[in-house]
């Protein structure tokens, strides 16, 4: 089993950065494929990007050019990079690990964009 704890996340000015950054704990963390959700209130969560355990990365369209999600494995660590915020990426964002018939989740963390 895993836990996920994610911090990083915070308000920031439309155009601005942030990092976002998600522990793991409790189980090997490098057989898991890893990923980004987020939900934004009123809507349902969506993916954002997610990084195989072979280190194969997807993006949803909306973030591809400027969010960028990676993985340190020997920290047990997974960050989203998020730049060219702008207000409609403000969510709370929620890390997600899974491997064959088992996905656990973070409490997530919120991301606030002000135009």
């Amino acid at each position: 089993q895993v836990q996920l704890v994610e911090s990083g996340g915070g308000l920031v000015q439309a155009g601005g950065s942030l990092r976002l950054s998600c522990a793991a704990s409790g189980s090997i963390f490098s057989i898991y494929t890893m990923g980004w959700y987020r939900q934004a209130p009123g809507k349902q969560r969506e993916l954002v990007a997610t990084i195989s355990n072979s280190g194969r990365t997807d993006y949803a369209d909306s973030v591809k050019g400027r969010f960028t999600i990676s993985r340190d494995n020997a920290k047990n660590m997974v960050y989203l990079q998020m730049n060219s915020l702008k207000p409609e990426d403000t969510a709370v964002y929620y890390c997600k690990a899974n491997r064959p018939l088992y996905e656990v989740w973070g409490q997530g963390t919120l991301v606030t964009v002000s135009s």
